[in-house]
């Protein structure tokens, strides 16, 4: 069975069967990356329900829907799962945050330090600023469990 029907099939079943309301699943296989992953967006009217407190429950859904994927599918592949593309809003302002402390570093050379976020997020950063504009800079995560976070610091190296 073709992945993205699969996951499209289990996904609007857990939906149905939770009772939560949605008019679409789109579901796009991310060409960049190295292993198979899936971006699946949920449209609904009630993103709150589906998103939950600090995206508690969009990480909830995504973990039952990766365990009873890899069930049925038994391929290796991964899966970012989004409601009203509350994670992507979630990453653009994460990467403006990080964008702004890195200004402040230019200016100041001194190193900034972002709050304490989730590891996807800390990844998020991690892999953008390693773009060639930012070669002036580099990032290092500090801090244990809830509260590791990000430090930017003025890479006089480069």
């Amino acid at each position: 069975m073709e992945i993205e029907k699969a996951l499209k099939e289990i996904l609007e079943g857990l939906l149905i069967k939770i009772e939560a309301p949605f008019d679409n699943v789109k579901i796009e296989k991310d060409s960049k990356s190295d292993m198979d992953m899936y971006h699946i967006n949920i449209d609904t009217e009630d993103p709150s329900m589906l998103i939950g407190f600090h995206g508690e429950n969009i990480h909830a859904l995504q973990h039952l829907l990766k365990v009873l994927a890899w069930r049925i599918i038994q391929e290796d592949f991964n899966i970012l799962l989004d409601v009203d593309n509350y994670r992507k809003r979630q990453e653009d302002n994460v990467i403006g945050l990080a964008q702004k402390k890195v200004d402040m570093v230019r200016q100041t050379k001194k190193t900034q330090v972002l709050p304490p976020m989730s590891a996807y997020f800390r990844r998020v950063i991690h892999l953008y600023l390693t773009k060639p504009e930012f070669g002036d800079v580099k990032t290092e995560s500090i801090g244990d469990g809830d509260h590791r976070q990000i430090t930017i610091v003025y890479n006089s190296n480069s």
